[in-house]
């Protein structure tokens, strides 16, 4: 009596848990210089001297927002982080 051979039991893979981040262009830069700010999960690239402020300050206050509503970029829907954004673009 021949035994069948055992297949090899598959391990389960965790599932990749998930990532977000927030990317910031601008275009408006005559002056030569090269702006990048980063974060965690975001990245700044470009833009005049106050673009750039513009967008640092933006994301900044976004993710204070986050924060205090006690969600992370992960799992907010996009509406609301739409409507966190507007809320945290500076006038």
């Amino acid at each position: 009596m021949s035994e069948t051979p055992k297949k090899p039991r598959r391990r389960r893979q965790p599932k990749p848990k998930a990532k977000a981040g927030l990317l910031g262009l601008a275009f408006d830069n005559d002056d030569g210089h090269k702006r990048v700010t980063s974060g965690d999960q975001f990245l700044l690239v470009g833009g005049s001297q106050e673009k750039h402020e513009f967008m640092t300050e933006t994301v900044l206050k976004t993710f204070e927002e986050l924060k205090r509503r006690a969600k992370r970029l992960e799992t907010v829907n996009p509406q609301e982080l739409e409507e966190i954004l507007h809320k945290s673009t500076p006038r």
